[in-house]
């Protein structure tokens, strides 16, 4: 099953507050908002998705838990970009400079890009989709991105001003000097 879109311009032009309502209304549904205004509603993964998405998540969090310089979000977090999208990194991190500088409500969307994103592609995502996210992440101020394609063995780094390097089957990935110390073993999040 693909995502399903829902052009709703200029028909129905959602507010932020609206937007969240409508997530809040419907927590089952998996839902982003492109900066068109489209509605992308997003079926749930299969069972090997969630498990490498739950690998990846823990490993960010355990970092994150000892390292104490920011804080590290699943794929339930919502972002508000700077472009007006709504997205949903399947893991993301914020610096803790960054989130009290901003001082964001806990109940609704972080107003800003995380400075760490990363993507893991399910059986159903479409590459170019995926691709075009992640991009969108580093426009709007992504400092470092990774998109993990474990049907082409291959991770793909998204970096500011620079091209994206693509990997063939790594076995780990660095988190650079945006997330220092932090290495990714893929051997149960690729494999």
């Amino acid at each position: 099953m693909t995502a399903l879109i829902l052009n709703l311009s200029p028909a129905i032009e959602l507010t932020d507050d609206q937007f969240l309502q409508l997530c809040l209304n419907n927590r089952d549904l998996r839902l982003e908002r492109t900066a068109e205004g489209e509605l992308i509603i997003m079926p749930p993964t299969g069972w090997e998705s969630g498990n490498r998405n739950s690998k990846l998540t823990q490993r960010l969090g355990n970092w994150t838990d000892a390292d104490g310089t920011g804080l590290a979000f699943d794929s339930s977090t919502g972002y508000k970009l700077p472009n007006g999208a709504n997205r949903s990194p399947d893991a993301s991190w914020v610096s803790r400079k960054r989130l009290a500088a901003l001082n964001p409500d806990p109940a609704k969307f972080l107003p800003i890009a995380p400075d760490f994103a990363v993507e893991l592609r399910s059986a159903n995502d479409s590459l170019q989709t995926v691709q075009q996210k992640m991009q969108e992440y580093i426009d709007n101020g992504v400092h470092l991105g990774w998109l993990i394609d474990p049907q082409n063995q291959q991770v793909e780094i998204y970096r500011p001003g620079q091209d994206v390097e693509v990997l063939q089957s790594p076995t780990s990935l660095s988190g650079e000097d945006v997330l220092p110390g932090f290495v990714l073993d893929l051997a149960q999040i690729l494999n």
